[in-house]
């Protein structure tokens, strides 16, 4: 997550609330292997521990809703392109950007993707530092180096036009990265889940020019991920009172064509990208209830992957 919004802008903080807890199988399994937490009762008392530092540390929505606990990296169809790609190039730098904990690559480590060529950022170290709570981990277990750092920040990452050669900048060693420019045409996977959305349609654009500049000019290389959508790309205003994560007013959210309009003839060359974008309708619990939102009402995600041809 980043670019968060003052506190003057933000939306009236909802309390959290435990029966929102949920967690399925393959999730649940994935946290017990990586806690050694094996009783169902004590690791969500453990979950819902770091869920309420989180909240405090910044009140998104996803934090609340335990949404990130869906595991979302590992759901998405281009997951095992992403496996792949880690498995057969070599040094595939794996870029997780509006990381929070840590979990969707913490998930791709676990199912092979090699731990030395992955790196995380988001606005929030302490998410970062929650994340080794959450998980008994140390950087020393999962020695993953984080960045921290406001994607909209030059400092941290300038925007600069993709690369269609090679760039004349060695790799980086990710140990010693402070901001993410150095990585410019080097990364071969970047995910980003739950991000785009934190924003309006220009913020959106300008995230995606900065995001296809770390991108690796070499076919295969990807960006992928999953975030609120719509049938027709305009504000999420059928959730009524359903707002953009911290701040007033409802979510500015993309559809399949103009998602893959925007980067396929406008952040990349036309032709240069293949863009898989689809939505599916998402079971929205925590909106039951709420006064504003009507019985019933749908809600989507998008997802989506962009691959250099």
């Amino acid at each position: 997550m980043s670019n968060a919004p003052t506190s003057e802008s933000r939306a009236p903080l909802a309390a959290l609330d435990p029966s929102l807890y949920t967690i399925d199988d393959e999730a649940l399994e994935f946290m017990k292997a990586l806690t050694g937490i094996q009783d169902p009762e004590a690791l969500k008392q453990h979950i819902i521990a770091v869920q309420a530092e989180a909240y405090a540390v910044f009140p998104y929505h996803c934090i609340r809703s335990f949404s990130f606990m869906n595991l979302k990296l590992g759901r998405l169809p281009a997951y095992q392109q992403l496996l792949t790609l880690g498995k057969e190039r070599k040094g595939a730098v794996f870029l997780d950007i509006g990381c929070c904990f840590g979990n969707d690559i913490r998930k791709a480590v676990y199912d092979g993707y090699p731990v030395q060529n992955v790196v995380a950022s988001d606005l929030h170290p302490e998410f970062w530092e929650l994340g080794h709570k959450l998980f008994r981990s140390t950087p020393e277990t999962f020695p993953v180096p984080f960045v921290a750092g406001d994607a909209f920040d030059p400092a941290h990452l300038a925007t600069v036009p993709p690369f269609y050669t090679p760039p004349d900048t060695s790799v980086p060693e990710s140990s010693t990265l402070t901001s993410l420019n150095p990585l410019r045409g080097h990364v071969s996977a970047i995910h980003a889940s739950s991000f785009f959305h934190l924003f309006d349609e220009e913020q959106q654009f300008q995230l995606a020019q900065a995001v296809a500049g770390l991108l690796s000019p070499e076919p295969g290389s990807m960006i992928l991920g999953a975030h609120g959508g719509r049938k027709e790309k305009g504000y999420r205003t059928e959730t009524g009172t359903q707002l953009r994560v911290g701040r007033k007013g409802p979510m500015f959210c993309h559809s399949p064509e103009s998602w893959t309009e925007l980067w396929d003839g406008q952040i990349f060359k036309k032709g240069t990208v293949k863009v898989d974008a689809v939505l599916r309708e998402s079971q929205r619990k925590d909106l039951e209830s709420v006064p504003g939102v009507p019985s019933g009402v749908k809600s989507y995600w998008l997802v989506w992957c962009i691959t250099r041809l």
